[in-house]
């Protein structure tokens, strides 16, 4: 027999699914974090036609008319781009704040070396081999985490009992074979306990619609994280309170302004897929317990480049959204887009800390120890400021 039983049972789990989530506190706070990697233009999505500076310093990326439709207005200062309509619907309702001018510690251009930063929580790439979600997890009551994907990204890994969930086109397996591999996983304890993990959600019938046979499945990147949005509202309303998805193809070097190139077309799942996490959660009131965060490892230069892009940059724009959040708002202790104001003459200049905001809804929202925070979450955080997301 040539395959190893861990093969099988990697097929076994991909066709059957995770675990069940069991709501042993369903009025706890919820929290999700999207991470959009490649580098969000927080500009693009965010512009500030305010600045006075905001039109030379975009050139073509400054003027929307390709797509029938101005800036959404948000405070007379800053807008939404006119392809994110549900994120200006939440700003409307006050379930949207945008965070600008943020970004990380790191002030490097490597997406690798950001991203670890992103997810780890410190200061330079590489310092820390845990995420600073996992280190949080254990602090919460009663937490349950998912990540909708097919590993385990760096954030959430540590933790223990976290689970992972993605579509899958392949069949659901012959009933034959899941007893077989039952019986002969009885004397090894971490296989069988995997199977029947497995096994519980897929024949719990609350779950039902939860396989990895979606409909959908993997089919196109709008279609995959609209389906992983809603999969994830479905999770937490069984009592999941953490969860993490990500979107990719950010990076925008070419022809970012076009309507229909991949800058536009991610904006617009972006939007669409937040509005189906909304939908998702608002049953039960679970929305008004759940702070999502949307953030990228780092934004794009100012100006446009010679293909009708933007290079790699230093400082972006944070979503902030959820029925608990004191949103309507636009915080951001504004650096200015002149060509002396910008960091190294290139980039909007970082005048929040991204982890200000992990910091605050970790602290005020899910209740993590401020001990903890800075001594084990978030090292070397002491000194940041509360951010005023709430209340």
């Amino acid at each position: 027999m040539h395959l190893s039983r861990r093969h099988l049972l990697l097929a076994a789990a991909s066709s059957l699914a995770v675990a069940p989530l069991r709501a042993q506190q369903p009025d706890a706070p919820r929290f999700v974090l999207v991470i959009l990697r490649g580098g969000l233009d927080g500009l693009t999505a965010v512009p500030a036609p305010g600045d006075p500076a905001f039109a030379e310093a975009r050139g073509p990326l400054a003027r929307f008319d390709v797509f029938d439709a101005p800036p959404l207005p948000l405070d007379g200062f800053f807008a939404l781009h006119p392809l994110l309509p549900q994120l200006h619907a939440m700003h409307g309702r006050k379930e949207l704040l945008v965070v600008h001018a943020t970004g990380l510690p790191y002030k490097e251009r490597s997406h690798f070396d950001a991203q670890n930063v992103l997810e780890h929580g410190g200061v330079k790439p590489h310092e820390l081999a845990t995420g600073w979600l996992a280190r949080a997890l254990p602090h919460l009551a009663g937490p349950r985490a998912v990540a909708l994907d097919t590993a385990v990204p760096l954030v959430l890994r540590g933790a223990a009992g976290v689970d992972t969930w993605a579509p899958s086109t392949l069949p659901a397996p012959d009933a034959d074979l899941v007893a077989r591999l039952a019986t002969m996983w009885q004397t090894e304890p971490a296989l069988a306990a995997a199977l029947a993990r497995a096994r519980g959600l897929r024949d719990d019938p609350d779950m039902a619609g939860m396989s990895l046979n979606a409909a959908g499945g993997t089919g196109g990147g709008r279609r995959a994280a609209i389906t992983l949005a809603g999969k994830a509202a479905e999770f937490m309303q069984r009592g999941a309170t953490v969860a993490v998805l990500e979107m990719g193809g950010w990076d925008s070097h070419a022809n970012q302004g076009a309507p229909n190139g991949a800058t536009s077309n991610n904006l617009r799942t972006l939007d669409a897929a937040m509005e189906t996490l909304r939908n998702g959660l608002l049953p039960g009131g679970t929305w008004g317990r759940t702070v999502v965060v949307v953030a990228t490892e780092f934004g794009r230069e100012v100006a446009v480049n010679g293909t009708l892009g933007t290079d790699h940059g230093t400082g972006g724009a944070a979503f902030v959204l959820g029925g608990a959040v004191r949103g309507g708002r636009v915080l951001a202790d504004w650096p200015g887009l002149a060509k002396a104001q910008r960091f190294e003459g290139r980039d909007l200049r970082v005048s929040t800390d991204l982890r200000a905001v992990f910091r605050t809804v970790l602290g005020e929202h899910l209740r993590v120890p401020r001990a903890a925070l800075e001594g084990e979450v978030l090292p070397g955080s002491a000194g940041l400021p509360g951010l005023p997301l709430f209340g």
